[in-house]
């Protein structure tokens, strides 16, 4: 998909959405250090409205939108500033989107949120800097699909995914025989299910080598992340489900790999570090020159790798299930665990808990095997109707 792009204009200009998170901060902090190569055209934040005009007034774009409830607030603070629209609402991502002097749109959007505002930039023919895996996830077929029809770029800007897209240039004609998806393992990898039985948010926050948002980190910690990333890959690269596979390697410096037909191996590595990857997916297909720390083998003389405890970790296997099934399943997989991911970070439900309220969800909800963008709606509000009745009871 990626190898349709061939703009290198001197100058991208950009939509953020979710411009006040984890990836749109970092986001932010490569367009500081690459002075004349990107503009700001769009900045879009849900609730964080004082750090959204903070935004808007050091680099000035053309449109900002912030949730309803907010809009005054963010409408007062940039009253001097007339050259920034400020719009609100989920309508008002998908217009942003939409405007001609937009090339590339990061979505770094949480979840299932992410969905309409993707289709909307590829429909329009903006390149996509693709950070919210859920988009891929929920509806991997219509978004692929989409991307053919209108030609577009879709660039992977998790760590995992970007390894293998940097793996993959220059091989368009050799074949995939298998991906390997690398996790870290979280901060409880080693742990039996009897240790996680009392694990509090304030523990399952702490990963060991990435700075992320609560959801991400969470995710993280139980493995769904990793789950959700190998759903992403079937649709970003085109792989069956037997080509994708996952194995913890702690160290998080072998960001991901890709086998080929002949046996032979490439990796691509780095320290863990997300203003990377999205420099690339930003700056692709030129590599932009930083001064971002360099990996030194010397630092890490020992780097491990062991299978996954899918036992313990229900929610890969989960995810394994969900996408071998396809249609609306992994639909249901996504809003159900957003939900769990909600009530837990909330005291509602215990860490292991999460992963009986996606399974009893992805069993209760009535499954499409060829879902409408319609459908997809209407799965996802009848995952989470289910996932939180299943909380309350």
């Amino acid at each position: 998909m990626a190898d349709s792009f061939s703009q290198q204009a001197s100058l991208k200009s950009l939509a953020l959405l979710g411009s006040t998170g984890s990836i749109g901060t970092q986001a932010l902090e490569v367009v500081r250090e690459q002075p004349g190569r990107f503009r700001v055209a769009v900045l879009t934040a849900g609730r964080q409205w004082q750090l959204l005009v903070a935004q808007a007034q050091e680099f000035r774009p053309a449109a900002v939108v912030i949730g309803d409830e907010f809009y005054q607030e963010v409408k007062a603070a940039l009253a001097g500033q007339p050259e920034t629209q400020v719009l609100a609402g989920a309508a008002a991502l998908a217009e942003v989107v939409q405007r001609p002097d937009v090339d590339v749109v990061l979505t770094a959007l949480v979840g299932y949120a992410g969905l309409v505002p993707t289709v909307a930039a590829i429909r329009a023919g903006k390149a996509i800097a693709l950070a919210n895996k859920e988009t891929l996830v929920v509806a991997g077929e219509l978004i692929t699909k989409l991307v053919r029809e209108h030609n577009v770029p879709l660039l992977p800007v998790d760590s995992e995914h970007s390894a293998i897209f940097q793996c993959l240039a220059g091989e368009a004609m050799n074949p995939i025989e298998k991906v390997i998806l690398t996790a870290s393992g979280g901060p409880f990898r080693g742990r039996g299910p009897s240790e996680l039985a009392h694990i509090t948010k304030a523990q399952a926050l702490k990963h060991p080598n990435w700075t992320m948002g609560a959801k991400i980190t969470i995710d993280s910690a139980t493995l769904m992340n990793k789950g959700l990333e190998v759903i992403e890959a079937k649709w970003l690269f085109g792989l069956d489900n037997e080509q994708i596979e996952a194995v913890v390697h702690p160290q998080s410096i072998v960001h991901s790999l890709v086998q080929f037909q002949d046996g032979s191996l490439k990796a691509q590595l780095g320290l863990p570090d997300m203003k990377l990857p999205i420099q690339y997916a930003l700056g692709y297909p030129e590599r932009l020159r930083n001064d971002f720390r360099r990996f030194s083998f010397l630092d890490y003389p020992t780097l491990t790798f062991e299978a996954p405890d899918a036992a313990t970790f229900r929610h890969l296997p989960l995810a394994y299930a969900a996408m071998q099934r396809g249609g609306t399943a992994a639909c249901v997989l996504n809003a159900a665990n957003e939900v769990a991911v909600a009530a837990f970070l909330q005291d509602k439900v215990s860490f292991l808990g999460m992963a009986d309220v996606v399974a009893e969800s992805l069993e209760r909800v009535p499954y499409l095997a060829a879902p409408t963008l319609a459908d997809y709606a209407a799965t996802d509000a009848e995952a989470r109707r289910v996932a939180t009745k299943l909380l309350d009871s």
